[in-house]
């Protein structure tokens, strides 16, 4: 697999490429010579553009800028013909850039270089003074597209002239030029993956997990209310969270589904079964973040979606996200009660993102905690804030408090002699006051493990402040994007779940909601077959050092161990059930 210039190609590829630009590239292309009469075009937000050093040959040698914005519906990179057993592409960037002669005729083209301009992509909300939170977000989306400019990217190579008449352009200092060895945008290689066939360079198909039945029904209601049920995503399937949230539609039983929404995606299973549950008459609510980064647009559509369907609609708090994960559903059962049933997760209602994702959902009928998790809804539809919702930890009121006595309790452990262990599996951990707290339970003899994908502020192995914590960081096929707190606890151990990670912004910033697990074999399960796997891996952790530098995990017998692998190994080898629906369905007397 060869990424070439355009010198590089063979005569059969030039042509290839002279046609596939008269066909599909330059009925899309604009270009512009700035000057007086033609200001510099409006570039987009990261949109591929080149930039072009002219002269005009009747005229004197004064020189201008051109600019080409090329179409974001434009593959970056072209696949052309190779020999048989290799795969050649081409930089879209290079292709514009020599078709940029005949773009330009009366010109001579003395340089060019790809560039992209990042603009600031903040939203400036007074959420206190708006009358409609919704109508400010589109407000601002629209001056997003013309945030000033923060960063510009450039070719290495690039003239300074043209890099210096960009920078005039933009408004941008020296420190905000980044060149770049290569593209301009690395991520635009992914296309690269789709495009070129070797499955054996490629992650074999893998097939989750389904939820087997523990009772005679296939309603997951009866399941659930027989005990709690914990789902490992992607390893186990996301379609019973799906099936969940449809079963307001499709039992009639269901009375009402409370629902919050943070990243649902485009097309959204989860959005279409709260409209058709509306529908179908039940009490839905949504809870739907429209400050969520980047999703703003998409989430705007849906709140006008279910709006529309008859579904109440609400933003959560005056300048606090929700990123909680719950759904609660009221149900009257067979006996005539009325009963909760809750969904609490740590990723987002997107089964797209499940796919990829490594997530934990519990399903539960718990009296205590749905009843905690009725009262979290009021807190973010009323505002009717009761201070503690115990069992949860909820963010902002108590999480970042109760999470430091979990860990000074664990340090009192420690103190006495008792079985005292802290694990935490992290996207990041930036908060200073928990890092001093894990520092003091280090120093008192605990022993403390971090598994932190990215940002970790602590040092561990320091002398006398940090030689009992170790932090390891996994990246690896599916995003590790579960959090889960382990507490020894002095033999009588504690496993939270949630959405927060130890960081200012989700401990005291955002609506974030931490629940244990009380189930003594899901706590096993989640020590054991998880976390437990996770710290044996030495095939894609990284170790971070106490100089702050990230070394690959040691292979002490020589085989290295990769987590994800033996998780999706032990999903596969997992006693199959008997053919399923494609979704399980929550209705009311269905039978196998």
């Amino acid at each position: 697999m060869r990424l070439l210039g355009l010198h590089e190609l063979s005569p059969e590829a030039h042509a290839f490429v002279a046609e596939h630009v008269e066909r599909e590239v330059d009925p899309l292309l604009t270009p512009v010579t700035v000057d007086p009469a033609h200001p510099f075009p409006r570039v987009g937000n990261k949109s591929l553009c080149i930039g072009l050093l002219l002269r005009r040959r009747r005229r004197a040698a004064s020189t201008c800028m051109g600019v080409v914005t090329v179409p974001r519906v434009l593959p970056r990179f072209v696949k052309v013909p190779a020999p048989e057993g290799e795969d050649h592409y081409v930089a879209l960037a290079d292709i514009v850039s020599a078709h940029a002669v005949e773009m330009f005729r009366g010109y001579d083209l003395l340089s060019s270089a790809a560039f992209r301009v990042t603009r600031n992509s903040n939203l400036y909300l007074e959420e206190e003074e708006t009358r409609d939170l919704a109508e400010s977000v589109r407000t601002e989306l629209r001056n997003r597209r013309k945030g000033d400019a923060v960063r510009l990217e450039v070719e290495a190579d690039a003239d300074p002239e043209i890099v210096a008449r960009l920078r005039e352009t933009f408004e941008l200092e020296n420190w905000q030029v980044f060149r770049t060895e290569g593209p301009v945008n690395l991520s635009r290689l992914f296309a690269v993956y789709g495009a070129t066939h070797r499955p054996r360079l490629k992650f074999r198909p893998f097939v989750p997990r389904e939820l087997r039945p523990t009772v005679k029904s296939w309603n997951l209601f009866d399941q659930v209310r027989g005990r709690d049920v914990l789902l490992h995503h992607p390893f186990d399937s996301f379609e019973p969270v799906v099936s969940f949230v449809e079963s307001a539609a499709h039992d009639p039983n269901v009375l009402s589904l409370k629902q919050t929404l943070y990243r649902t995606g485009e097309d959204s299973p989860i959005v279409a079964a709260l409209v058709e549950a509306a529908a179908a008459g039940k009490e839905v609510t949504a809870v739907l973040e429209l400050k969520a980064r980047f999703d703003e647009a998409t989430n705007l559509r849906w709140a006008r979606s279910l709006q529309d369907a008859g579904v109440q609609v609400y933003h959560g708090l005056v300048g606090l996200k929700t990123h909680a994960k719950l759904a609660l559903i009221a149900r009257r059962d067979a006996d005539g009660r009325i009963r909760h049933y809750a969904h609490l997760g740590t990723g987002n209602y997107n089964p797209e993102t499940a796919r990829i994702y490594t997530d934990l959902s519990l399903f539960t009928a718990d009296p205590e905690l749905t009843a905690a998790v009725h009262a979290v809804f009021h807190f973010l539809t009323a505002n009717a804030e009761g201070g503690a919702y115990p069992p949860l930890l909820v963010a902002p009121l108590d999480l970042g408090q109760k999470m430091l006595e979990l860990i000074a309790r664990e340090t009192e452990h420690a103190r006495n002699g008792r079985p005292a262990h802290i694990i935490a599996k992290l996207n990041a951990l930036t908060d200073s006051t928990t890092i001093r707290a894990l520092y003091e339970a280090s120093r008192a003899g605990a022993r403390v493990d971090l598994i932190v994908r990215g940002m970790c502020m602590l040092r561990p192995g320091v002398r006398g402040v940090s030689q009992r914590i170790h932090v390891r960081s996994i990246v690896g096929r599916f995003l590790e994007h579960s959090r889960i707190f382990y507490f020894a606890n002095g033999g009588k151990d504690e496993v939270y779940l949630g959405s927060a990670d130890w960081m200012p912004r989700n401990l005291y910033g955002r609506v974030e909601v931490v629940f244990p697990v009380k189930d003594p074999n899901l706590r096993q399960r989640l020590r054991q077959e998880i976390l437990d796997t996770y710290l044996a891996d030495t095939a894609k952790a990284r170790i971070l050092h106490s100089d702050g530098s990230y070394l690959r995990a040691p292979q002490p017998h020589g085989k290295a161990r990769d987590a994800q692998a033996e998780l999706i190994a032990i999903a596969a080898s997992g006693s199959r059930p008997a053919p399923t629906p494609r979704r399980l369905r929550a209705r009311a007397g269905t039978r196998r």
